[in-house]
């Protein structure tokens, strides 16, 4: 009796473990993705065990994007969520939808407020040397101007964070360059400004100062004078200083239309 031999073709095998194979991926992966959600979402939930963050939720979808909602009192905690959740492994961005609650301040109200706060802000650390302004529009406070030292920035945006009122701060804020040329300027042009005898009262409130900004050997002065003459004064004496490339007067006079730098 002949015997039969049947062999299987080999690439039909080859397919068949293949495919085998394909079949097991996708599950695996599956499970391991909703176990790394399972865990980053269990790890934010950690970081914002706060009481501040008692009315905050968390979702965290399968691309590793955590979505925040919820509402909070202040501003600053609204970013600080941000960064506590950005800093949790396996979170690859984060859409913060948190919504500020607290009192509805009147625009203007809360300009005039966040204004007087910035004016004293860094008193006794040279803030004749920043000049930080503030809209408001809607509760958004956009702050802009420039701030001597990256600090000088920093506490500002925190002064306006914590203040009850404010939904969302936007940062236009330019911290000016750091050389040691630019430092001998802001000197030099501070000493020709004060020194003058009709200016030197502007010495007297550090909220009320003739600010200056200097960037590159480019000098900017901001602020509020009394008068037309103050003004046009203080920009002749920014302009016997040597060394410097240009002078841009901003300064504001009481009780007149301002110019505001484009």
């Amino acid at each position: 009796m002949m015997k039969t031999t049947f062999t299987f073709p080999w690439s039909v095998l080859c397919a068949v473990v293949v495919s085998a194979g394909l079949l097991t991926i996708p599950q695996y992966s599956r499970a391991e993705t909703g176990t790394g959600q399972q865990d980053a979402a269990g790890a934010i939930q950690a970081r914002l065990d706060k009481s501040q963050f008692k009315d905050v939720h968390v979702s965290v979808d399968s691309n590793g994007i955590a979505t925040l909602t919820g509402t909070v009192d202040l501003y600053e905690y609204k970013a600080d969520a941000d960064k506590r959740v950005h800093k949790v492994k396996g979170v690859v961005a984060v859409r913060n939808d948190i919504q500020v609650g607290g009192p509805e301040v009147p625009d203007a109200q809360l300009q005039k407020e966040l204004s007087e706060k910035l004016t004293y802000d860094r008193v006794g650390y040279g803030n004749a040397f920043t000049s930080i302004g503030v809209e408001v529009h809607n509760g958004v406070a956009t702050l802009g101007g420039h701030a001597r030292w990256d600090p000088d920035k920093d506490s500002a945006l925190a002064l306006v964070s914590t203040t009850r009122g404010v939904k969302e701060v936007v940062d236009n804020i330019e911290v000016d360059p750091t050389s040691p040329m630019d430092d001998d300027i802001r000197l030099r042009v501070a000493r020709a400004i004060y020194g003058f005898p009709s200016l030197q009262k502007y010495a007297m409130d550090p909220a009320k100062p003739i600010r200056i900004s200097v960037q590159n050997g480019n000098v900017e002065l901001y602020g509020l004078v009394n008068s037309k003459s103050d003004r046009d004064v203080a920009n002749i004496q920014a302009n016997t200083v040597p060394g410097i490339f240009s002078v841009k007067n901003y300064l504001k006079v009481a009780n007149e239309p301002s110019e505001r730098p484009k």
